[in-house]
């Protein structure tokens, strides 16, 4: 495959505007001169084939070539150009919360799940975390999307297309990426390779890609303790010999080591029938949180005094391996009359992980803390099963009226096995509480819980041009759904220590059932008007939903008193689903020629009896509760202007209002408390240059510039929340290409910004927890410091 220069040249110069404005319904490019204007590229979230400027809908699109030009490797880079999306970095050891248009009430730690926002790879809801390579284009729709895709999405959805096997070419790439980072002792690379060749011409065809990612951790667990239940966690920090002998430092601990591969055949025997099987396959292992915790220690805690910006003062390291798989059948028949498209999935996910666990079991004040040298950790085991099953008719026809009807299955279950250890603490109970015996491998509490979701539905979408200018459109989608849980918990090592007969090596867990189900129906209606070739406007109202369920939590005993235990009140055993209901004006417009384009919209969102994350009364045990009503409303806009053929520049701003309305919702806020984890206020500002060097050579400079106002972390700043300052990044690039290959230079957070991205629980830990002169449990994601790193790629075919 030949790639002209000028082809590289001119599609390069689009990368950064196409990522600087997602959130709107606004223009996608593909490449684009003084003559053409800007080109749009094809989507299809609506389930047809379309230009991002051409449907009513609040959707934008950015191909592969965005993603790898803007150095763009998670969703959290993409959400700093994103009016309305924010995506709280947290580090690859967890999954970080998505929050749209301000919907969330949870605080902005690893416990919130936000849940308002579906992911997709191609047609299959993707339930595993996997990094996306070799993609032809990621489609984001705003806003409510019940009809067409679901549960999960109250907020929106993300689509990943990945690149098709392509069946008359032989070809593929090589990639590379080095870099350094201004907080880390080492540097970090990337590779990677893609291939595509015909089995049988014009037919059948196969494609392989696969990436390792190898980046370095930039802070430093510098306090684990040498050896659990024998080493101070908390030795005299000025005594240099005795920090030495209890503790060890761990530098750059919460690296990332990634191994991606995808494999896909695709079969199409003729213009009627197209099959495509997919294979994905994602290994990673994680050294910790990136979490630190200056500037987060109670001042009567003497480490406060001595812990570094960079530092994190976990007792343990934090470890975390992770597995994904991912097989999918995707197939269309074309019946003349409509397209017929089946879409299964099937999907797997292991993990296995380590965690910090003293700072709980001190707050629980169980006099644990009595013991000097207590720390705890705990080992977690998850897995989960995702089947998934589509089928759609799409219509073909060129009549006034259009439609879509299908039908959706799908079956989720899910394994936790959660062990919590103390070392030492049997014997120290021993010598001083008169314990009875030990427990040998020091098993404080050990929990199992099951759970199997299926979900079904039947969906349909029916569109009328009433005229040439005005098109209707009705949505609607009847879905039904059961939660099967079964949980239980023991505490193994207090039933050993303080019952001579007990067997010092059982568990005992004998799960406990409930069960939960529900169904409903949502609808969407739009309508578009076209006032001329250039300008149009849209006004939708859409629904979207997210089941509730079990905790998966056993019920208290009514005599449960001050003991020891793990359990769930009546009221912390269910919850129920939630809903949205947006209401939407927007308008796209495309000026002089296609050298201008400005959209926006005004949105106002209601959100009915929404979830949110607690803990339960006794046992301090994770679990969902609803919160009442919440509102958002708001603005997003964006506009860009190729002002020469060598210059494109472009801005977009976003305001959004997103707060309670509930009387009073207790131990969460009131009426008109702001909704934490997303700014009020984002803006991004920025321009492409582009020209040739050295007698022929190519060169993109681009430069960005992203804002963001303060996040809140708790509802209305109540219950010991914090407002975490707002930022400003700048990331700078210059890219250098030929025919086939390229040279990009990049600096992404150009001035080191030091900013938080989300907080760990709060400072209620260190102010009102038992002895909160030694808790570390509160604490501060890092956005990524200076990174500074050179990309090449290279394109051959045969």
């Amino acid at each position: 495959m030949k790639v002209k220069k000028s082809q590289v040249f001119k599609k390069s110069t689009l990368c950064l505007a196409l990522s600087s404005a997602l959130a709107l319904p606004v223009n996608s490019y593909a490449e684009e001169s003084a003559a053409d204007g800007i080109e749009r590229i094809q989507v299809t979230a609506s389930r047809r084939a379309s230009t991002v400027q051409e449907a009513p809908l609040n959707i934008t699109a950015l191909d592969g070539d965005v993603m790898k030009d803007q150095n763009i490797t998670q969703l959290s880079d993409v959400a700093r150009w994103v009016p309305g999306l924010s995506v709280a970095d947290q580090g690859g050891r967890t999954g970080s919360p998505i929050i749209v248009r301000g919907l969330n009430t949870n605080s902005s730690g690893p416990d919130s799940d936000a849940g308002t926002v579906a992911t997709y790879i191609g047609e299959i809801p993707l339930v595993v975390d996997m990094k996306l390579i070799d993609v032809e284009r990621v489609e984001v729709l705003i806003g409510p999307q019940g009809t067409l895709y679901g549960a999960g999405t109250l907020g929106g959805a993300i689509r990943y297309l990945p690149n098709k096997p392509i069946l008359d070419e032989t070809s593929g790439s090589l990639y590379g990426d080095f870099f350094t980072l201004s907080e880390s002792d080492d540097t970090g690379g990337e590779a990677g390779f893609v291939f595509n060749t015909p089995l049988i011409d014009d037919e059948l065809a196969v494609r392989f890609a696969v990436n390792y990612l190898d980046e370095p951790g930039y802070i430093d667990y510098n306090y684990v303790v040498r050896e659990g239940g024998v080493s101070l966690p908390d030795p005299d920090w000025s005594d240099t010999d005795a920090v030495d002998s209890n503790l060890r430092q761990v530098a750059d601990a919460n690296f990332e080591q990634t191994t991606t591969a995808k494999a896909m055949i695709r079969w199409q025997p003729n213009d009627i029938f197209d099959a495509t099987l997919s294979y994905f396959y994602q290994k990673q292992e994680i050294g910790g949180r990136s979490i630190v915790h200056h500037n987060s220690l109670s001042e009567t805690n003497p480490l406060s005094t001595v812990i570094g910006e960079y530092e994190s003062g976990y007792r343990y390291q934090e470890p975390r391996e992770k597995e994904d798989t991912l097989l999918s059948l995707e197939m269309t028949v074309d019946l003349g009359f409509a397209e017929l498209t089946s879409a299964t999935g099937y999907s797997e996910f292991e993990a296995l992980g380590q965690r910090d666990q003293t700072d709980l079991l001190i707050r629980l004040d169980y006099s644990y803390e009595e013991f000097p040298g207590f720390s705890a950790f705990t080992r977690e085991v998850d897995e989960a099963e995702n089947f998934t099953q589509e089928i759609r008719l799409v219509s073909t026809g060129d009549s006034a009226f259009s439609w879509i009807v299908g039908a959706y299955y799908n079956k989720f279950e899910s394994f936790n096995d959660s062990r919590e250890f103390t070392p030492g603490f049997d014997q120290y109970a021993v010598d001083n509480f008169g314990a009875e015996q030990l427990r040998p491998d020091s098993l404080e509490y050990v929990s199992v819980d099951k759970a199997e979701i299926t979900e079904s539905a039947l969906f349909g979408e029916i569109t009328y041009s009433v005229t040439d200018k005005l098109t209707l459109m009705l949505g609607a989608r009847f879905y039904q759904y059961d939660v099967v849980a079964q949980s239980d918990a023991d505490l193994p090592l207090l039933n050993t220590i303080y019952d001579a007969s007990y067997d010092p090596t059982f568990i005992d867990i004998e799960l406990m059932e409930s069960k939960a189900d529900d169904d409903g129906s949502l609808f969407k209606v739009n309508a578009s008007y076209q006032f001329s070739d250039d300008v149009m406007g849209y006004a939708t109202i859409s629904e979207g939903f997210r089941i509730g369920g079990s905790n998966g939590i056993a019920a208290c005993d009514e005599d449960i008193g001050q003991q020891q235990s793990v359990c769930a009140q009546p009221d912390e055993l269910l919850y129920e689903p939630d809903t949205t209901t947006n209401y939407e004006l927007g308008f796209k417009s495309t000026w002089f020629s296609n050298q201008l384009h400005f959209n926006a919209a005004l949105f106002m969102v209601e959100w009915d009896n929404a979830q949110i994350e607690g803990a339960t009364e006794v046992g301090q045990q994770p679990y969902t509760s609803n919160a009442g009503e919440a509102e958002a409303s708001g603005v997003e806009i964006s506009s860009r202007a190729m002002l020469t053929d060598s210059l494109i520049a472009y801005a977009t701003y976003a305001y959004t209002k997103a707060e309670l309305t509930s009387d009073d919702v207790p131990d969460i806020g009131f009426s008109g408390d702001r909704l934490p984890g997303s700014p009020e206020q984002q803006f991004s500002l920025g321009a492409t240059y582009s020209t040739e060097v050295f007698g022929g050579t190519g060169l993109d400079v681009n430069y960005g510039l992203t804002y963001q106002s303060d996040v809140y972390s708790k509802v209305g700043l109540r219950n010991n929340g914090e407002a975490l300052p707002g930022y400003a990044l700048s990331n700078m690039s210059a890219r250098f290409s030929e025919d086939a290959w390229s040279v990009t230079l990049y600096v992404d957070n150009m001035f080191d910004k030091y900013a938080y991205s989300s907080v760990r629980r709060d400072v209620g830990d260190i102010t009102t927890a038992n002895d909160p002169a030694i808790q570390r449990n509160y604490g501060h994601y890092l956005i990524t410091p200076r990174k500074v790193g050179v990309r090449f790629d290279y394109l051959f075919d045969l």
